[in-house]
């Protein structure tokens, strides 16, 4: 049976109404969730989170500019199937000659399967409610995307060599999660086997609510003031705006210090580094706050 429960988030994790419907839906048609938008937005923590709230197996593939979808589903083991090859050949030879036999791992060449190494993908479509998540697929060749649409659209994947196939039904299909900083754009035909989502970047009221996952307890004027400095960098025009990942990065090196202490960091602007990635953006900053 399908796990088509509305899942709203957890203790670690807030889902917004419209991200934990467009996941439902996903979900409940067997289709893989593509999400968008800024990097430090969640879009990764989403699956991470779902998976291990519901104590669900996790299969993560790290898309990279050299990634294959051999990777992803799975590849052959030429060099161990060669090497076993001879081993047979040398064994045949031994036994003749009355000697033991050499051990080959309990792998036989009659059996291709035993050299399939498994990827992320295979994994995934073999345990049922899986959670799959497919991150930065946006950095990937522009063949990668093409590739899995055939495995998308019939969830099916036919293992290299031996001709072995993994078929998931739509009810078993795991939860896949791709996510996408958008340095390429996608193409439409795989963009049609997904159901989309564009995380928009959260409000103050619901960035205080975020935080409120991480942290138990925090100062009620350190938070307004870390956030009203937050936003206005946001609202700078750098050329890459701090996310919020990078704020709960600030927040936890903030909650260091005392109160005051904390506020003083903030005032001085210190530790901008946490917040401000470039060096173009560092000398702005400074020089609108009157620092060096």
């Amino acid at each position: 049976m399908a796990l088509t429960t509305i899942w709203n988030g957890s203790d670690q994790y807030l889902c917004d109404p419209e991200l934990a419907q467009a996941f439902h839906m996903a979900r409940t048609l067997g289709m893989p969730l593509l999400i968008e938008g800024e990097p430090g937005t969640g879009k990764t923590e989403l699956p991470l989170q779902y998976a291990h709230d519901q104590d669900l197996p996790l299969f993560v593939f790290p898309v990279g500019s050299k990634s294959t979808v051999e990777q992803f589903v799975a590849d052959f083991d030429h060099v161990k199937y060669l090497r076993d090859s001879q081993v047979e050949v040398l064994n045949a030879q031994r036994e003749e000659k009355g000697l033991e036999p050499l051990k080959s791992g309990g792998r036989s060449t009659d059996q291709l399967n035993d050299y399939v190494r498994l990827g992320p993908g295979a994994e995934a479509y073999l345990h049922p409610h899986s959670v799959l998540l497919i991150d930065e697929i946006d950095k990937a060749p522009r063949e990668f995307p093409n590739d899995l649409l055939y495995a998308l659209s019939h969830r099916s994947f036919i293992l290299p060599e031996s001709g072995r196939e993994i078929k998931v039904s739509e009810t078993d299909m795991p939860a896949v999660v791709i996510t996408s900083n958008r340095e390429q754009e996608l193409p439409t035909a795989f963009k049609g086997r997904c159901i989309y989502h564009y995380i928009r970047f959260p409000e103050p009221s619901t960035m205080r609510q975020i935080i409120a996952k991480h942290f138990d307890k925090i100062e009620g004027q350190l938070l307004d003031a870390s956030l009203d400095l937050f936003y206005q960098l946001r609202d700078m025009g750098l050329e890459r705006a701090p996310s919020t990942r990078e704020l709960l990065n600030w927040l936890k090196y903030l909650q260091g210090f005392a109160p005051k202490e904390a506020l003083a960091q903030i005032k001085e602007r210190a530790g901008m580094g946490v917040l401000v990635k470039t060096q173009k953006d560092l000398q702005k900053v400074m020089r609108l706050y009157g620092g060096e």
